[in-house]
Parts: C-alpha cells; structure tokens; sequence
C-alpha cells in the first residue's frame, strides 16, 4: 500500500477516535469503514459505536472514551476525535467541555446545503472544520480547514476481465449492462433513468438495464408507476428493479456493468461515482455532489443538469451509441481514480493533517 506504515511506528496509545452514532448504513457509513480501513495501519484508532464494524476490537464506548481522554497522550498532545455527523459534533462536545476530555474536534461536512444556525453554531466550536468537495465547501459559512475528497477502495472495486461474460452471469439477460444504484426513489433521478431506457432500448437491442437499491415503504408507490411504464413500453425483461442486494454483491454489480448513471438531485460527496469509474464503468452524472469536480465530459462520461430528462435522454444516446468510446471512457475513468482518489491516499491524508492540529 502506497505512503503506509509499519505498526512500530504507531504509538501505543489511542490517538484516534472516529464517531459511529448511526445505526443505519448509510453512504457516511460506507465511507467511515472505507477510510478506517487504512487509518488503522497509521494511527492508533478506536471507533465509538459498533455499528457495522468488522473488526469489534476496534468499538470503544461513550464512557470509556470519556474514562481514557481525561488525560492527555503521554507525548503531552491531545487525541482527535472525527465526527461526520451533527450529533457526532454534540458528542465531542460533550466530551470536550462536560467531561474536560483531552480532545480536538474536527469535523468533515459533505452537506451541500445551508446549515441551520445550530449546526453553524456547533461547527465553529470544532477545532477544525474539513469540507469534501469545494462545492459542499461554498455552503460552509466559514472557509474550511482543509478540502480532503473522498476516495475508492480500488482493489475491491474494479472491472470484470471480460464484462460481457461477467454481466450474463448476473442474469438480467442482454449483452451490454447499464445501471443506477442507489436509494430507489425520486430524488435520486431513477425515473429519469428509467425513462431514457424507455426511450432508447429498442434502438440497442445488447443493452439491459439494472435498477439496484432497497425501496421504501413511502417509495413504493413511485416504483410500482415507473414498472407499469416500463412494461407498458414492452421492457419488462430488460429493465430490472434488483431491490435491495447485501452490500458485498455490489462491487460484483459494477464490475459487470459499461455505464452507471448517477442523477440525484442534491448530494453529499456521492461515491457512486467513484466505485463506477474504479470498475471501468462511463458515468453519467448530475450537476450534485462532488461529481462536476471528478467527472471529465467527454473523457470519462458527462455531467448533465438536475432533473433534465431531455439531457439525461440525450447524453445516454451519445454514450450508448459508440460502445468503442463508451469501453475507452471506462478506461480514462479507472486511470482518474487511481491517480486522485484512492481511499488509501485520504486516510494518509487525514492522518498527516490529524497530527498537524496538535
């Protein structure tokens, strides 16, 4: 692994404290385990909260965070403690300020929305403040510490030696496969998606389209509509709604798959990306996230505005029609990962800075 260390070179004691309040997976889920995964060759780790963890060593609780942080490292530093969520920011908070912890506070903010007076009140009393992108960077009311983008874990997602083959053995018929992954629901763009696979799929005969990602109770409605439509058009076979898939099926889903469509309309950071290009997929993005700030049009896929399913429509065609540029994009995309946004690269990076704040 490029830039790591070796364990002689960690302290004994516990540097590092990452929240895990949510339990719920979710996207600041997938990202904390990701990074952590790395962080914990580098630095002396501990993550509050079980939730998810694949190494329960590593959870340390509430109480015993405040019982270890009383004191600072024997260096004479203080421990940092990472929060990614707002009530990860009330706990540090707590821990600094109730219960005298030897603590600096950072947070990372991938919100790309104005925050409420709280949120910007808690955010200012963090001793550093990290954006994702510098586009979820402009909604901070105050300039951020650092920009430090996400990463991909790039050994875990990348493509199919042969996708053709690898994406018959998925089943979902076809030669070619394209997708969209994610929450099934309407601000995620599936209906654009679907929608330009009504329009163009009887102009590709190879291609079949996926639809993966868990449906809501509150949802189900709007993805009953959009199958209707969907057999209406006569696709019923060749677009198909997975649901949700356990989260080790996923990196097998990408690595089949020639196009993955990413159309939110407001995003974190928005990984999707990332894991499409790591398998040498072209993606076709909107204008949210961090997504303008990965994507090259034309070189790795295309960047189309929010909620335009005349673009979305347009740009899928211009993809789908030349397979030889579509397999190319891929190529360029795994390249861009590789060089910029390898997850290993972040966790150093936040490591390094960790250890600056001192």
């Amino acid at each position: 692994m490029k830039n790591s260390v070796t364990d002689k070179s960690k302290t004994n004691e516990v540097e590092l404290i990452v929240g895990n309040s949510n339990s719920n997976f979710s996207g600041v889920t997938s990202t904390m385990l990701q990074v952590m995964s790395y962080q914990k060759e580098l630095i002396n780790l501990r993550i509050m909260g079980e939730h998810f963890l694949p190494d329960p060593s590593l959870a340390i609780s509430f109480w015993d965070t405040v019982k270890m942080c009383r004191k600072p490292l024997k260096s004479g530093k203080f421990r940092v403690f990472h929060a990614r969520r707002v009530d990860e920011m009330i706990q540090g908070l707590i821990l600094k300020y109730f219960f005298k912890a030897k603590l600096k506070l950072v947070f990372s903010s991938a919100a790309q929305r104005k925050r409420s007076g709280s949120t910007v009140w808690l955010s200012r009393k963090m001793d550093a403040v990290l954006a994702m992108s510098r586009r979820s960077a402009s909604f901070l009311s105050d300039p951020p510490t650092m920009i430090s983008p996400h990463g991909v874990q790039i050994n875990d997602y990348q493509a199919a030696e042969d996708k053709a083959k690898a994406w018959e053995a998925l089943g979902y018929g076809g030669k070619i496969g394209i997708g969209i992954l994610g929450r099934v629901r309407k601000q995620k763009g599936v209906h654009l998606f679907v929608q330009a696979c009504i329009e163009l799929l009887d102009k590709y005969p190879d291609v079949n389209a996926v639809v993966v990602g868990a449906i809501s109770s509150s949802n189900t409605a709007f993805v009953e509509e959009l199958k209707r439509k969907v057999a209406d058009a006569g696709l019923a076979e060749r677009v198909t709604f997975t649901g949700e898939l356990p989260f080790e099926n996923i990196p097998a889903i990408f690595s089949a798959l020639s196009l993955v469509a990413a159309l939110s309309e407001n995003e974190g950071f928005g990984l999707t990306v990332l894991e499409a290009m790591s398998c040498e997929a072209a993606v076709l993005a909107t204008e949210a996230g961090a997504w303008e700030e990965i994507i090259r049009p034309g070189a790795d896929g295309y960047i189309v505005p929010v909620n335009d399913q005349a673009a979305v429509t347009e740009k899928m065609e211009l993809l789908l029609s030349d397979f030889e540029k579509l397999l190319k994009m891929g190529k360029n995309g795994r390249q861009r990962v590789e060089q910029e946004y390898r997850v290993e690269d972040e966790a150093k990076r936040l490591v390094d800075f960790f250890r600056s704040i001192q």
